[in-house]
């Protein structure tokens, strides 16, 4: 008997299937050159409570490890499919937020012909230079593919066709899902048409589970692909044993753990034979690295052992 799809009952996005078409090329020009490709999610889910929505539930997540991670994969040269949540943290363009270069930009001329100059003083903008560079490389090569999801329905549909575009390369495909996906949900039969009035009094809401997408995206969708989810807890005595189970129940490949107050300086990764304290120095701190480098560096790692393996 086939098993029903888990994402068939969430309303399909508009433009889903173009992005579809768009990143099944991306993935098969890259694999053609040889190239790994990673699919990083990031940012955070909403949830619509109403078929006509005002109000939402939100996931606290600001996008920052997804962007600095994918940025990070670029430079280690893979293909970097980013499914990222509109508004959210960016790669490159994350560490200049619209104040810092509103006061620090300014014209440096009439625009000619239809070209606008700008100037800032260097230490205005430290790193911005370099930034812009990086990723009109990434570009230029098309070795980067943004697409943006807003709500659960979008995140998991755009998942699903991630995962198919992704599948033909095997094990040289990598998925590093530190999106901060919504667990429970209102399905779209049980909503209010309307904005739910607050002149009805407290509000009581019934939501069901989201389906768990690793099981369909380790059996079916790319079964061969090496597999990185995240857990992130703010009980430090129940991180490790949380991850292992994830291991155990899915049997994909990496938890990378952490804790909510840490998890810009200090995780775990974790596989079904090893657990690995990844830790920045207060030194490390100081010289501007960040815990992404030494998250993909050793995932980077662990990669090439699975292809090996595979092969």
């Amino acid at each position: 008997m086939a098993e029903m799809d888990p994402v068939a009952e969430f309303p399909q996005p508009p433009g889903a299937a173009r992005w579809a078409e768009v990143m099944a090329r991306f993935a098969a020009r890259l694999g053609a050159q040889g190239r790994r490709v990673v699919l990083v999610t990031s940012g955070g889910t909403k949830v619509p409570l109403e078929a006509r929505p005002v109000r939402f539930l939100d996931n606290f997540s600001s996008g920052r490890r997804g962007a600095t991670s994918a940025e990070v994969f670029l430079a280690a040269g893979y293909g970097v499919l980013f499914l990222y949540r509109a508004r959210s943290a960016f790669p490159y363009a994350h560490r200049f937020p619209p104040q810092t270069w509103l006061s620090a930009l300014r014209p440096s001329g009439p625009a000619l012909s239809g070209l606008l100059s700008l100037e800032a003083e260097e230490n205005a903008l430290p790193g911005f230079a370099e930034a812009l560079r990086r990723y009109q490389e990434a570009a230029a090569a098309g070795t980067f593919l943004a697409v943006e999801f807003t709500t659960l329905a979008d995140y998991l549909h755009l998942l699903q066709a991630a995962a198919q575009a992704l599948n033909p390369l095997g094990p040289s495909a990598m998925f590093y899902l530190a999106a901060a996906v919504s667990d429970f949900y209102v399905p779209v039969s049980e909503m209010p048409e309307h904005k739910i009035q607050s002149s009805g009094g407290p509000l009581q809401i019934t939501m069901k589970m989201v389906p768990k997408l690793l099981s369909p995206l380790v059996k079916d969708w790319a079964p061969k692909a090496f597999i990185i989810s995240f857990k992130l807890e703010t009980d430090p005595a129940i991180v490790i044993n949380r991850a292992r189970k994830a291991l155990e129940v899915y049997q994909h490949q990496v938890v990378v753990a952490n804790i909510l107050e840490s998890r810009q300086s200090f995780v775990f990764i974790v596989t079904k034979d090893s657990e690995t304290k990844l830790l920045l120095s207060e030194e490390e701190i100081e010289k501007g690295i960040e815990i992404e480098e030494k998250i993909v560096d050793n995932l980077q790692s662990r990669h090439t052992a699975f292809i090996g393996d595979k092969n």
